[in-house]
């Protein structure tokens, strides 16, 4: 599956480009098929993906939205991706609670492992439409981090993260097996801290160092980005 790279002029672009394309692709899904199935992003970008997309008009009662990755705190936690997700976007559309599938928070009585164990189950076999995801500078997605053991899982879909590098150090993340059967996989990233990251991610890079070069969709694949972002990749690839 080839790679599509998008270079926007600024951040405000690519935020306001980035939700019409997701308006068009969620539109376009949903006129072959009953749902659409999403997966958010946090993140400073993501969230701010989220807001313009409150603007857009699409029909929520037959989007159902996952989440890439969650930070296992307690629900009301404000490092929640859900709760951004909701401040940001859901609590301000008409989605039915049954369409939010929020990773487990620390609360909800399940340890980690068990929390992952139930997102797994919830998740099944699902083949997700779409997912967006951000990119850390260390180049990790979700919350698949360089050289951590959740780059080898496979035959699950939600893994346990311990011992983070980023705060808080638990976490629950989709796995490459789960993120790689979605039909459409996005990386929205921004700034130059992210430069020397996207260019390894574009490169052949080995996935468990660099686990953004490791996701992919089976339909497409695209690198959605600002300027400042993509200010290391060489001549030829921005043409």
């Amino acid at each position: 599956m080839s790679r599509e790279l998008v270079v926007h002029a600024d951040r405000e672009a690519l935020v306001a480009e980035t939700a019409d394309r997701f308006a068009r692709t969620v539109d376009a899904v949903l006129r072959e098929q009953d749902e659409c199935h999403v997966a958010l992003t946090g993140g400073s970008v993501g969230t701010e993906l989220l807001g313009a997309l409150r603007g857009r008009s699409l029909d929520w009662s037959r989007i159902h939205c996952w989440w890439g990755d969650e930070r296992f705190v307690p629900a009301a936690d404000g490092d929640r991706n859900a709760l951004q997700a909701r401040e940001a976007l859901l609590d301000h559309v008409d989605v039915p609670a049954a369409n939010v599938h929020e990773l487990p928070a620390s609360d909800a009585g399940l340890d980690l492992d068990a929390a992952a164990q139930a997102a797994t189950a919830e998740l099944g076999d699902r083949v997700l439409d779409l997912v967006l995801l951000g990119m850390g500078p260390d180049a990790h997605v979700a919350s698949l981090f360089p050289g951590h053991d959740g780059t080898d899982a496979q035959g699950v879909g939600v893994i346990a993260v311990r011992d983070s590098p980023k705060p808080p150090p638990e976490r629950l993340s989709l796995t490459f097996d789960a993120l790689n059967r979605a039909r459409r996989v996005w990386l929205v990233v921004a700034g130059d801290d992210k430069a020397s990251a996207l260019a390894l991610a574009m490169s052949t890079a080995d996935r468990h160092e660099v686990p953004a070069a490791g996701v992919h969709g089976t339909r497409e694949t695209r690198y959605l980005v600002d300027r400042a972002a993509a200010s290391l990749l060489p001549d030829g690839m921005l043409d």
